[in-house]
């Protein structure tokens, strides 16, 4: 093996000092020149994994990212192969100094050194815990959707579906906390139109497993193919408590119900899918609605908004923030208290709004929000709202 030259030894011994005396800010490599034609550059940065320091390397592609964690003696002799190989620039930043590695076409290794007048104060690792995943990748069943490969490696074109699924089970556990539920009893958990059941995967896989309840989960689709899939993978891997129905909101009634989930249930499914949580008193309630048809056609365009509206795009954002702003109000008037926020960036999913609803411990005064409701509907000229039709006819409001 070849000799390492001064500025490379200098090089890696001050990113090893940096790394044991947690000083070490982050460490890039640049300019790559591998086989991997997709690969931009690595970034390196000290993480806490179980209360151990680790050097995390984060592999960035064009249109994605790979993070991989090493121990310290792992990372810096990974890196010690890569400088001058693989990488021809580097640049190291300490709290107390920024160091600057560059080969040139001939591989000869160049050293430029900048110390820092002021030391910033040595990084508190426990600030740069790894982002926090709620399932883990080598669950089976993640394989069987395609998510992951034979080798339990995420698949790179599954990599946003992949943090869309973390980011809903961080809103759901969130959403577990505020409403109270009794863990102690197995939750009754409905997700109407499951799709693939990527989220209806996860999210028993997080009840079981991580808050050890014995949920009972249902998934209800109306793509036969689909529904086949997922109770092969059931049926396959020996899943106790999960199963998908082929069918529709309306078609498949639920006797109780504690969690009520509806992602991208189309237009009116989305009121069917919440007048079925509010009627059978559901705990929690999550929607990200999609195709809001129902309101467009009726809407008036008020005077003064005329001129804004006058555009076929704003007139449909219009219907969507007001079909939504209805249901949340319609929500809050059946004793929940809800949010209307964005659960993913844009990057990830264009349907990306979510509804979501925790049943409210104490009694609720609703007389001013129906009057809101009302004054709404007579602004904009709405006749009829679907929610508020269903729930008017069971008496609920």
């Amino acid at each position: 093996m070849q000799e390492l030259s001064a500025p490379e030894q200098l090089f890696l011994s001050t990113l090893t000092h940096a790394t044991q005396q947690h000083s070490l800010m982050k460490c890039v490599l640049s300019k790559y020149q591998g086989s991997e034609l997709a690969l931009q550059r690595l970034m390196i940065r000290l993480v806490l994994l179980r209360d151990e320091a680790q050097l995390s390397f984060v592999y960035n592609y064009q249109t994605h990212d790979i993070t991989k964690n090493f121990s310290q003696e792992e990372g810096i002799a990974l890196v010690k192969k890569l400088l001058g190989s693989e990488f021809k620039n580097a640049n190291l930043l300490t709290t107390e100094q920024e160091l600057q590695l560059a080969f040139s076409k001939k591989g000869k290794a160049s050293l430029l050194t900048k110390h820092k007048t002021t030391a910033v104060a040595p990084i508190g690792i426990e600030h740069n815990r790894e982002k926090q995943r709620f399932l883990s990748l080598d669950r089976p069943f993640l394989m069987d959707l395609g998510v992951t490969d034979e080798q339990q490696q995420l698949i790179p074109a599954m990599s946003r579906k992949w943090k869309q699924i973390n980011k809903f089970i961080e809103i759901f556990q969130r959403a577990v906390t505020e409403a109270k539920l009794n863990l102690g009893q197995p939750l009754n958990v409905v997700d109407f139109g499951s799709g693939k059941g990527y989220l209806t995967f996860a999210l028993h896989d997080y009840l079981r497993q991580n808050l050890a309840n014995q949920a009972l989960v249902t998934g209800v689709e109306l793509r036969d193919n689909l529904v086949q899939l997922c109770n092969t993978a059931i049926k396959k891997r020996g899943i106790e408590g999960l199963q998908f129905y082929q069918g529709d909101v309306r078609s498949y009634q639920p006797d109780v119900l504690d969690v009520m989930i509806a992602l991208h249930a189309c237009d009116i499914a989305t009121d069917y899918a919440i007048h079925t949580g509010i009627r059978l008193g559901a705990s929690v309630i999550m929607c990200a609605p999609c195709c809001h048809k129902q309101i467009r056609p009726q809407l008036h365009s008020p005077m003064v908004l005329r001129p804004l509206l006058q555009h076929g795009v704003h007139l449909g954002q219009e219907a969507e923030m007001l079909t939504d702003g209805l249901r949340a109000l319609l929500l809050e008037a059946c004793g929940y208290d809800t949010q209307v926020f964005e659960f993913i960036a844009l990057e990830h999913t264009s349907k990306n709004k979510m509804i979501l609803a925790v049943k409210r411990q104490s009694a609720v005064n609703n007389g001013e929000l129906l009057t809101q409701i009302q004054a709404l509907k007579a602004f904009y000229g709405i006749q009829e709202q679907c929610l508020e039709s269903l729930l008017k006819a069971d008496g609920l409001l």
